[in-house]
């Protein structure tokens, strides 16, 4: 009979890879939901303005974020996997917030699916990592 186990290991990693990747798919559906309208640094600018940022600032900021979670040094891995997670969770609870903002568009079931999948599978990681918390931090 064929079996298959997964450890905390493997499941705190599957979470952070899917949370990341649902993160990032979020961003494309920001796009079509114009995100910037929404968001207090973007919000005021026009709209061409406030595209065009949303879009270049997620140039570096992703570039970052990858460069760290692909580092060679293990705590840098760990700390990033970490608070990239509970960024996750906070960006559920600010989506919630917002979600009586007159110009918020993140109505479908996809871009819900996306942004509380995502904080579900930070809060999974936190909490698969309660172990190596004070590593993490």
């Amino acid at each position: 009979m064929w079996s298959v186990s997964c450890d905390d290991t493997q499941v705190k990693d599957l979470m952070f890879c899917l949370g990341v990747g649902l993160l990032f798919t979020h961003e494309l559906d920001a796009m079509q939901n114009h995100e910037w309208r929404v968001l207090p640094l973007t919000s005021w600018l026009s709209e061409e303005s406030g595209r065009t940022i949303f879009v270049l600032i997620h140039i570096p900021l992703f570039a970052v974020l990858i460069g760290l979670i692909s580092s060679q040094n293990e705590l840098i891995r760990q700390r990033t996997k970490f608070w990239i997670s509970v960024f996750l969770i906070i960006h559920g609870l600010l989506h919630a917030a917002f979600i009586t903002h007159e110009h918020y568009e993140f109505e479908s079931l996809l871009s819900n699916v996306l942004i509380f999948g995502g904080a579900i599978c930070g809060l999974l990681y936190v909490v698969f990592a309660r172990g190596n918390v004070a590593n993490s931090i």
